[in-house]
């Protein structure tokens, strides 16, 4: 049987909810390499990573900071701090002292809600909708979700080590060839909730213009839980970047969803 289409998902904020895990982990490391000065907001992250190019937390976690000292009047060259020591704080809020031990992990990524059910991709398969996940998450971390968390067997994924960071589209690009896309020319959908993934589709789209791409964004929980303003700032954020449709949550993007997507942007 021939797939009718292909649908690639970030995992964070689309997935599971990490409003108190990975931002969690994100606002400890910037709180301490302040020396407890300043703890970033959700709202000043979602600017951070509005500007699409802060995918990676550690990474953001270490802008956050520079930007931080620099309004202190003092120059980056000035600052040390060890990006190694960054990750490894970061690591141990996020996944506990057992860094290595997937069976072990007590952190933050114990507590994060699941957004989905299996049922929902074994819906995607029986429409004829080929699946996998592209995500800026280390492998280990993807893994615990989807594997252990959610029960799936061996989904195909593209993690941090495996690509470039977003919006670099390698990655998906990879996850849609595991999926037979180059010889299976058919609609493909990348589904995620920052700029930055949205972005992604647009580089896709120049790199396989023969494909149909169609960029879903989603809106993570903590933005669902803000005020109507904020929402519908974060959604134009989203369309702006290039989404063709802003859904509340991955479940609205049932098949029936996709295949009207697919004819109204085909």
């Amino acid at each position: 049987m021939t797939d009718q289409a292909i649908a690639v998902f970030d995992i964070d904020g689309v997935i599971r909810d990490v409003g108190g895990s990975y931002r969690r982990a994100l606002a400890d490391t910037v709180e301490h390499f302040t020396d407890e000065a300043y703890r970033p907001s959700p709202q000043e992250i979602d600017s951070l990573k509005a500007e699409g190019m802060w995918n990676n937390d550690w990474d953001g976690s270490q802008e956050l900071i520079c930007r931080y000292f620099e309004g202190q009047g003092k120059e980056r060259s000035q600052l040390d701090i060890p990006y190694d020591r960054l990750v490894d704080f970061f690591q141990h809020r996020y996944r506990g002292p057992n860094l290595d031990d997937p069976s072990q992990w007590t952190g933050y990524i114990s507590q994060e809600p699941v957004l989905v059910t299996p049922d929902y991709f074994e819906r995607l398969t029986q429409n004829q909708i080929a699946w996998g996940f592209f995500s800026g998450a280390t492998r280990g971390s993807a893994t615990y979700i989807l594997e252990q968390r959610l029960g799936l067997t061996q989904p195909p994924l593209v993690a941090m080590e495996d690509a470039p960071g977003k919006p670099d589209p390698t990655g998906l690009l990879a996850v849609v060839a595991a999926l037979g896309g180059e010889t299976n020319p058919v609609p493909i959908l990348y589904a995620g909730d920052t700029v930055a993934d949205m972005q992604t589709i647009q580089k896709a789209k120049q790199q396989a213009p023969d494909h149909c791409w169609l960029a879903v964004g989603i809106l993570p929980p903590h933005v669902n839980a803000s005020d109507a303003t904020y929402m519908a700032n974060y959604t134009r954020s989203l369309t702006d970047a290039g989404a063709h449709i802003v859904l509340p949550a991955l479940t609205a993007l049932t098949p029936d969803c996709i295949q009207q997507l697919i004819a109204q942007v085909g």
